[in-house]
């Protein structure tokens, strides 16, 4: 059992940072649960940083901020192609290295689109490029298909019980629920870890 999976349901959600769509979140304390919702052909990108304890979680909607360079100005988290440098600014702040850190990718699920834009796959490209571009290797990814990237959640924390130090589990649902089994609302829904 994860030492995510044995965190109490109250303590889980006290200790949440919701990062909604078009943002993102840094954090080097060990007890946050960075999560985020709904992301549809959005793609989230988290980081963790094991040794220093140090977790970031970026939900972009839109490839390119070349279509509103406007908003990628007040809002760059919207965009892949400045929210992710921005993510990864912060966490060098925060004293990781891009070496120390663990990259995961969600989202990007195929919605009906009439426009024909294929968003999603153009999320998922142009993140995937952008890490190729610099040497970012993914540790694991969860995109693409249909839309069951309902919600995704990063918890970064102390195992104390089992001195394990850092653990970073993220929870995609199969069905509905946010939490693993016996950990909160929704125990004993199906969810996987990546």
């Amino acid at each position: 059992m994860s030492a995510a999976e044995k965190l109490p349901a109250a303590e889980w959600m006290k200790n949440q940072v919701v990062v909604p769509i078009g943002a993102f979140a840094v954090s080097a304390d060990p007890s946050a649960v960075l999560v985020t919702y709904a992301l549809g052909s959005c793609v989230a990108v988290i980081a963790h940083d094991p040794v220093r304890r140090i977790a970031g979680l970026l939900h972009f909607m839109l490839p390119s901020s070349s279509i509103s360079p406007e908003r990628a100005k007040s809002e760059p988290a919207v965009f892949a192609d400045t929210g992710v440098p921005l993510l990864f600014e912060k966490l060098y702040a925060l004293g990781t290295t891009k070496r120390d850190l663990v990259v995961r990718l969600c989202g990007g699920a195929n919605l009906m689109d009439a426009s024909g834009s294929q968003i999603a796959q153009r999320n998922v490209m142009t993140v995937r490029k952008m890490f190729w571009k610099v040497g970012v290797l993914t540790a694991a990814e969860d995109v693409g298909g249909a839309l069951h990237h309902g919600q995704i959640g990063v918890a970064a924390h102390h195992d104390a019980h089992e001195g394990r130090g850092v653990f970073t589990h993220v929870l995609v649902p199969l069905e509905f629920g946010l939490f693993p089994d016996g950990a909160g609302p929704g125990a004993n829904q199906k969810c996987r870890s990546m």
